[in-house]
């Protein structure tokens, strides 16, 4: 079964400030690496939908959303945060990756597809019931999340998240819901700020210090993440895939290699084919050096794809 590639010209639009790191580059930079090693050909290749309004107020409050939608500017920027800022085209690029993950979703219930790679932007698991930031608008793993458990109507959903930096969004947005688990390694201390303990069974935080290297980043998912994921028996699995914590990417302060991101990826598919029918769902969140990112994103991919 071939695994769909999603993504949207739109999310190509969207451009904050000059040099900003957040830049069109990621998606491109990602698409080049899967060109290069001939993967692009045995993708199965979707448009991502917009995400409506009333999908997307499952994971935000109404006025924050209507905040954004009432507010994208027509021309030059909007500051959401002092790293944060709206462009004309910003609002479309954020439907369109909120709805990447609502597509792949419905492809994974219905049977098309087991494996998903969203590569949109901007990024969403920042983003909380009602602020943006962090380079984030909508939470597009959590709308993904909730579209599974209240239009396909999954009991047992599952969100991992390996960026470097904490999915403060998620946790905001998911915490006590009794359908969703939610497992998190990030740096600590670092953005968000987030001190870092596991709230409940359901909310696995792993915080680990600067300079992590692999041996300690797979001894906390073997650790923490497997064990939750196996007693929870997820029926889909989400990845909030950051890839910032690459040894090369200056924004973080991890040390790992692209072997890592091929290594807690076939885990996260190990549990999916024993509980989950396989489903594995992947969104793009950080990852800022375009050399690693595209190169780890596209080994990601070739995981998902059954060909590691």
């Amino acid at each position: 079964m071939q695994t769909a590639y999603i993504t949207h010209p739109d999310c190509l639009k969207h451009e904050m400030i000059e040099h900003h790191p957040e830049c069109p580059r990621r998606i491109s930079a990602i698409e080049d690496q899967l060109a290069a090693k001939g993967l692009m050909d045995f993708l199965r290749h979707f448009d991502a939908p917009s995400a409506t309004i009333p999908q997307i107020e499952r994971a935000h409050d109404k006025a924050f959303v209507e905040d954004i939608f009432n507010n994208s500017p027509l021309d030059g920027f909007r500051n959401v945060d002092p790293d944060t800022c709206m462009n004309p085209f910003t609002l479309e690029a954020a439907q369109r990756s909120a709805g990447a993950g609502i597509l792949a979703t419905d492809l994974a219930v219905a049977g098309e597809v087991r494996h998903s790679f969203c590569n949109v932007r901007p990024p969403g698991h920042h983003a909380e019931k009602g602020a943006a930031g962090g380079f984030c608008f909508f939470n597009n793993v959590a709308i993904a999340a909730l579209h599974a458990v209240n239009h396909h109507k999954l009991k047992r959903v599952a969100i991992v998240d390996f960026d470097v930096h904490h999915g403060n969004g998620t946790e905001d947005i998911l915490a006590h819901n009794p359908n969703v688990l939610f497992c998190s390694t990030y740096q600590h201390p670092f953005y968000p700020g987030y001190a870092g303990k596991t709230v409940d069974d359901l909310m696995v935080n792993v915080p680990l210090p600067v300079g992590t290297k692999g041996s300690d980043f797979r001894k906390a998912i073997q650790d923490e993440w497997l064990p939750s994921l196996k007693k929870f028996k997820p029926e889909i699995i989400y990845i909030s895939a950051g890839f910032d914590g690459h040894i090369d990417d200056e924004m973080g302060g991890f040390s790992l290699m692209d072997s890592d991101y091929i290594w807690v990826t076939e885990e996260v598919c190990k549990v999916a084919d024993e509980f989950s029918q396989g489903r594995v769902i992947s969104m793009l969140e950080g990852g800022y050096d375009l050399v690693s990112l595209g190169r780890c994103a596209t080994e990601h991919v070739r995981v998902l794809m059954g060909l590691n």
